[in-house]
Formats: C-alpha cells, sequence, structure tokens
C-alpha cells in the first residue's frame, strides 16, 4: 500500500465527513423552528413519536440532532419520557436510509460529475443570501456534494488496497471472526463520531470484495452499537432529562444488535431468498443496507410492547437527581448545535432563575432580608446565571442569524439584572440594614406603602403571559413615586433634626437598595418577556411593547 491510496482513502474519509457536517448543519438550520414544530405538534404518542422521528432524521440525516431535539422537548415538558422513546426507534429506523443513499446513489452514477454541480448550486446559493434561509440549503447541497465525492474517493481507494490487505484469516475462522468485525464496526464509529460515516465505509468495503456479506454485516451491528458512544459522551455533565433521552438510546441500541446478532445468518438468507426471487441483482450494498434496516425494525417491534417497563425502569434510575439545588435544569451542551432549540431551553432556564431571584427578593422584602435561607438561596442564583452565560457564550460561538444573535444579547441582560437584584439582596442582609419605622412616628405608613408596592410589582413578574403584565410599568411608576415620597420624608425628618443623619443616610440607602431591587427584576421578567415573545413562546401581543420604548 503506497501514499497515493493512504491518502486517496484518508482524504475521502474526511471528504465524506465534512459533507455530512455540512449537509446536516444546513439543514438543521434551515429547519430552524419548523424542526421545533414538527416534533412538537408529532410526538403526542409513541406511534407518532416513532414516525416523525424516521422522516426528521431521514430528512436531516443526523439521528443526533433529532436526538438533541428530543431532549429540549423533554426538557421544557412539551413531550414525556414515553413519547421522546418512540422518536428514538424511529430515529434509529431514519438513519439507516443513509446506507441506501450509498447503496442507490453510491455505485450507480458518475459520482464526481454529480457532485461537482450540486456543490455548485451549493456555493449559489450560500453567496447569493447569506443571512437567508437559502444559505443553509446551499450548505446543505455543498454538504451532499462532498458526500457523493468522499464516496467516489473512497471506491477508488478500496479498489486499490484490496489487492494489499487479506482477511482470509478472519474469514476461516468461521462465527470467531464475527465478533472482530462486530469490533471493527464499533472502534470505526467511536473514531469517526459518526454512524453514517461508518457505515458507507463498510459498505465501500464490502462492495469492493475487502469483506464478504457476514464480515460486513457484522461490522453494520458494530456501527449501530458504536452510535450510543456518542449518546454517552453527549450526557456527560448534561441534564437528568437528557441522561434519560441517551439511557433509552443505548438500551435500544444494545438490545437492537443483540437481536440483530443472534439473527445474522437466518437475515441474511432471507433477504438474499428474497432478492431471488424477485430477480433482483444481488448488490452487496443493497443487501446490508436491507439487512441494517431489517433489524432496526426487528428491535423495534421486540421492545415496543415492553415500551412502559423501559420508561419505568429509567425513571427509577434517575429518580434521586431530580432535584439538586442550583444545577441547570434545561441548559445542555447537546442543544447548542441546534441554536432554536438552545434558545428554547435558554429562555426555560432563565425562567427558573427568574422564579429563585423574585423568591429571594419576594422573601427578603416580607423579612426585612434576614431570613435565613437567604444565602443559600443567593449561592444558588449565581450558580445558575453562571450557567446561563457560560452556554450563551458557547452558543454564540455557533452561526447564528442576526435574530437569533439579539436573542442571546436579550439572555444576558436578564442574566445581569437578576444577578444585581441577588447581589444587593444579600448586600442589605450583610449590613443588617432595617427600616425605622419607629422614627418616622406617623408617617411611618409611607414604608408600608412603598413596600406593598414593590411586592406587588414582584408578583405581577411572575407570570409575563397574563394581562396584569402589562401593568408592570404603570405598577414600577407607582413604585417610584412611593419611594420619592418616602425619601423625601426622610430627608425632611434628618434636615429638620427628627432622626440622627447617620440613621437617615442608613434609611436612605436601604430604600434606594430596595428600589433598584425591584427595578432589576421587573426588567428582568420584562425583556425575557419580550424574548419569549421574539422566538414565538405565548405572550398576549401587547404585553412587552414598551419594553422596547421605555427607558426606565
Amino acid at each position: 500500500m503506497n501514499l497515493a491510496l493512504l491518502g486517496n482513502l484518508f482524504g475521502g474519509l474526511g471528504l465524506f465527513l465534512i459533507g455530512m457536517r455540512l449537509m446536516t448543519t444546513g439543514l438543521k438550520q434551515a429547519a430552524g423552528r419548523s424542526l421545533r414544530k414538527i416534533l412538537g405538534e408529532w410526538t403526542k404518542s409513541p406511534g407518532r413519536g416513532l414516525f416523525s422521528g424516521f422522516m426528521i432524521t431521514a430528512l436531516v440525516q443526523s439521528s443526533s440532532a433529532v436526538t438533541v431535539a428530543v431532549i429540549g422537548f423533554v426538557n421544557a415538558g412539551l413531550i414525556t419520557l414515553s413519547q421522546s422513546i418512540g422518536v428514538i426507534y424511529g430515529s434509529n429506523i431514519g438513519t439507516t436510509v443513509t446506507g441506501w443513499i450509498v447503496a442507490a446513489v453510491g455505485f450507480s452514477v458518475n459520482l464526481k460529475a454529480f457532485a461537482l454541480p450540486v456543490i455548485a448550486l451549493g456555493a449559489l446559493l450560500r453567496l447569493s443570501g447569506p443571512t437567508r434561509r437559502r444559505a443553509f440549503f446551499g450548505d446543505a447541497f455543498s454538504g451532499f456534494g462532498l458526500f457523493l465525492m468522499g464516496i467516489s474517493t473512497l471506491q477508488m481507494a478500496f479498489k486499490g488496497i484490496e489487492s494489499s490487505i487479506d482477511l482470509t484469516a478472519f474469514a476461516n475462522m468461521g462465527t470467531l471472526s464475527i465478533p472482530v468485525f462486530i469490533g471493527v464496526g464499533l472502534m470505526l464509529t467511536l473514531l469517526m463520531q459518526s454512524s453514517s460515516a461508518a457505515m458507507a465505509l463498510v459498505l465501500t468495503a464490502t462492495v469492493s470484495g475487502l469483506l464478504d456479506l457476514n464480515q460486513g454485516a457484522a461490522a453494520v451491528i458494530g456501527t449501530n452499537i458504536g452510535t450510543t458512544s456518542t449518546a454517552a459522551l453527549s450526557v456527560i455533565g448534561a441534564t437528568v432529562s437528557a441522561k434519560k433521552v441517551a439511557t433509552g438510546h443505548i438500551i435500544f441500541n444494545i438490545i437492537t444488535a443483540i437481536v440483530a446478532l443472534i439473527l445474522l445468518p437466518v437475515l441474511i438468507k432471507i433477504i438474499l431468498f428474497g432478492m431471488d426471487l424477485f430477480a433482483f441483482k444481488n448488490d452487496p450494498a443493497v443487501i446490508l443496507a436491507l439487512f441494517h434496516t431489517v433489524f432496526n425494525i426487528l428491535g423495534v417491534l421486540v421492545l415496543w410492547p415492553f415500551t412502559g417497563k423501559l420508561v419505568s425502569f429509567i425513571e427509577k434510575r434517575f429518580a434521586s437527581l431530580e432535584d439538586q439545588r442550583g444545577r441547570p435544569k434545561y441548559l445542555d451542551n447537546n442543544v447548542i448545535s441546534t441554536p432554536t432549540l438552545a434558545l428554547d431551553a435558554l429562555s426555560l432556564e432563565m425562567e427558573r432563575i427568574g422564579q429563585l431571584a423574585r423568591r429571594i427578593v419576594r422573601k427578603g422584602l416580607n423579612s426585612n432580608f434576614s431570613y435565613g435561607a437567604l444565602p443559600a438561596d443567593k449561592e444558588a442564583l449565581d450558580r445558575l446565571i453562571e450557567a446561563g452565560r457560560s452556554f450563551c457564550a458557547r452558543l454564540q460561538s455557533r452561526p447564528l442569524t442576526e435574530q437569533q444573535g439579539q436573542q442571546v444579547a436579550t439572555a444576558l441582560r436578564v442574566l445581569q439584572y437578576f444577578r444585581t437584584a441577588g447581589a444587593l439582596c444579600a448586600s442589605i442582609e450583610k449590613k443588617r440594614l432595617k427600616p425605622a419605622i419607629d422614627m418616622l412616628g406617623k408617617d411611618a405608613d409611607m414604608i408600608t406603602v412603598f413596600k406593598e408596592s414593590c411586592i406587588g410589582v414582584v408578583n405581577v413578574a411572575d407570570n409575563p403571559c397574563s394581562e396584569e403584565f402589562c401593568k408592570i410599568d404603570n405598577m414600577l411608576h407607582d413604585m417610584l413615586s412611593a419611594y420619592q415620597d418616602l425619601k423625601a420624608k426622610l430627608l425632611e425628618a434628618g434636615g429638620n433634626g427628627n432622626i440622627p443623619v447617620p440613621e437617615m443616610v442608613e434609611q436612605l440607602e436601604l430604600f434606594s437598595k430596595i428600589r433598584r431591587i425591584v427595578r432589576q427584576t421587573a426588567k428582568g421578567a420584562v425583556y425575557r418577556a419580550a424574548m419569549r415573545q421574539d422566538i414565538g413562546i405565548c405572550c398576549p401581543t401587547n404585553t412587552v411593547k414598551f419594553a422596547w420604548n421605555r427607558h426606565w
């Protein structure tokens, strides 16, 4: 084997991987909200979930993209774990379409003659509208062209190395060779982190005569097992919901591989018999693609009656991890690659952060910021905000539309508002500042009016989809008026000598901080409501209009 052949082998593999990545990323970006809408509407039952999982995976050519979308929906509570398992079933069947593409196109046409015009079309779409959806379709077309060129290059490489690699020793091992080639398929998928790329490599090697049918089929089973590595690696440090979905994916693939291994010789014989019966040509690529599809369908048929028990097992396995203080519930690295879903997850996590921030403020106002759990609540809030900022930073490194970039900026603004509110609460608690009700005498009710107006704003901020939320601007105005009245009274009392100047300064500091706390909390709620409306989550049309017109 010379360097030129090695160059063709690894170069073809590189073209294939880059093409798959471009095609998958382009289609995911082009789908945008449509992916969320389709999965949201077509996962109401396991059966519909199976169908939608198959269709979207077949179109997007990435089971990982569909799994990520499913994780986002489970995180959001839009679908149950049981429904997500149905999507996983369908996704595993859908990923077999790659084998059919390679079998149908890869060995029957002049790939380079077809690939170059496809790449040219993709480049034209990308250059003609770099900020529009057609640019993402352009990436998908270019990726598909590179995908085809990679297959063509691999064909040439395998034809060149067929004579220099002798695998007859493995073939002479009989059934013992099967585990060896399962390991080959597994290692290929582990190394390339793409079952589609590994599948194409196995099909090309089999068609080139490097592997026989049984060896190729065993390697196909190995690629199916190898897909679990992506799921296993992706949930390190992920949310509990992500771990549940990934566990379901791993269990399905392992059981499916066991079924395929047990029935391997029977399935191959049935497929060969069927092709002879219908007078089809015994093309090794078609046989392996059919084998891949059949055993995945068999896996679904075997597991389908036990889906309820599988869900119960997974739920019990992760029950102890459900509620961990200060740990993000929705933020997951797996959804970063799909900005639409990532922004949904970010919005949900910000609502959780906002609830904790408002809880701190509300309990602080009711207890003069001296309740015992305040330091622990503040620590949890800081951890969640830091996680949100890190998530935003990772999201910004992805190709975002202008609108998505603005949404990330809004999210960072909201996180800063909640952080400031929490820091001010902790500052009041640390300095032990208390309202001097006795010093104001008959005017002490001004403190009560001010605090009640503050609590009213915080309470309304809890529900951005309510009609009352539209009044938050007026409520803030009333709160600020109450603050100004109280401030004027304190200055008057200090000037008249009714309150010692140091105590007056201390009271002004206290109420000024409370005013800022409430304003920061309200701003966070308003800008998050604007973000929800922008990404298509419910909010009355007129709820957040003023957010962009007023300067509080």
